[in-house]
């Protein structure tokens, strides 16, 4: 009868133990399936925006999380660029922090290739929570791009045993890699959209589309005997912008004065971008005095108010201008040496518009 009760006994503990193992593969398996779930939506954001926005707001409604935070190092701007291009300005992104470095935001940036899961400490985690109040664990998931560091998606918790160093991360480990591969494939994606004929920035044609239509144009001009006008503007004082606001301000100035410009430019004239503060606009079968009363008009609306700065403040602006023509000869066969000739006399028509005091047009006089 003892013998029995023991067997029983075993058979009751054994029982018990294969129900918490069922449970346990149970959960796992679920757990597995939410996983899954998640790294698929990440992989299938239609574009960048969705991507971070499924980072963010996807990720924390998930995993109930009080926050979630990305930091992504885009010392060139690339992504910014690429964000701003597509109208969802990188600030727009609650929880979204771009660098320009990694270093000084969080201690464990230094040797981060596995997630760290630890406590929440006000002096190193701070600048990569938007809002820290209230946060007692933190995991840091890498994010990598050709085996270098490239930022992180952060994990916030109120609950101190959320995450901890003696959990197990390779879930975490996997989301991060998924994560990184799903970034490299929205920010691609966005390049080749924008590649070749786009500045990335403004969204304007950029300096290899416009020498592909000036030779047109030229050859146009050429044919029925018409003037071709250039117009190369140049923002004032730019560089102040960069230095007291930062390269964002840049952005946004040269973001505004494009617009700007746009709105005065007539269907047929080409505009683009040729290269930092600089744009530059044909206008066909116009002759030069056409051309100043464009300008000026181009002039006083980019002069008609000031900027506002994504930091909330705000920056008068105003633009330089100058202009050169040319009527190409019958016989001209070199248009090549004509279109260099016609870009470089507008710009010096532009620097004896800068060097006049700034804000105001000339007209080569050669």
């Amino acid at each position: 009868m003892q013998t029995a009760e023991i067997l029983n006994a075993r058979l009751e503990a054994t029982e018990h133990q294969l129900d918490e193992l069922t449970a346990k593969v149970a959960r796992n398996e679920e757990k597995m399936r939410r996983t899954e779930q998640r790294e698929l939506r990440l992989l299938q954001a239609e574009d960048l925006e969705a991507l971070l926005r499924e980072m963010l707001g996807g990720l924390r409604a998930s995993y109930a999380l009080q926050q979630v935070g990305v930091v992504l190092c885009d010392p060139d701007h690339d992504i910014r660029h690429l964000l701003l291009a597509a109208g969802t300005p990188a600030e727009g992104f609650d929880g979204l922090l771009m660098v320009e470095s990694l270093t000084g935001l969080a201690p464990q940036y230094v040797a981060l290739r596995q997630p760290w899961l630890g406590a929440f400490a006000t002096c190193d985690h701070q600048l990569i929570f938007p809002r820290p109040a209230g946060l007692a664990s933190v995991a840091m998931i890498p994010l990598t791009h050709r085996k270098n560091l490239i930022g992180s998606i952060n994990f916030g918790s109120e609950d101190v045993s959320r995450f901890t160093r003696g959990h197990a991360a390779d879930f975490l480990a996997h989301l991060g890699v998924i994560a990184s591969f799903a970034i490299e494939n929205a920010v691609n994606r966005e390049r080749l959209l924008r590649s070749g004929f786009t500045d990335v920035l403004t969204g304007w044609h950029n300096r290899r589309y416009l020498q592909v239509r000036l030779n047109e144009e030229l050859a146009r001009a050429r044919r029925d005997g018409s003037h071709l006008v250039c117009l190369m503007l140049d923002v004032d004082h730019f560089k102040r912008v960069n230095d007291n606001w930062g390269h964002v301000a840049g952005d946004a100035v040269l973001q505004e004065l494009a617009n700007r410009i746009d709105s005065q430019v007539r269907a047929s004239d080409v505009a683009a971008r040729y290269g930092g503060e600089e744009f530059v606009v044909l206008l066909p079968d116009t002759d030069n005095a056409s051309g100043v009363r464009l300008a000026e008009r181009i002039r006083r609306a980019i002069a008609a108010s000031t900027c506002d700065l994504p930091c909330g403040e705000t920056v008068p602006i105003t633009a330089s201008i100058g202009i050169a023509g040319v009527t190409p000869a019958p016989d001209i066969e070199d248009l090549k040496t004509v279109g260099d000739s016609l870009i470089a006399r507008a710009d010096v028509a532009l620097y004896r518009a800068k060097s006049g005091g700034r804000d105001q047009v000339a007209v080569d006089e050669s």
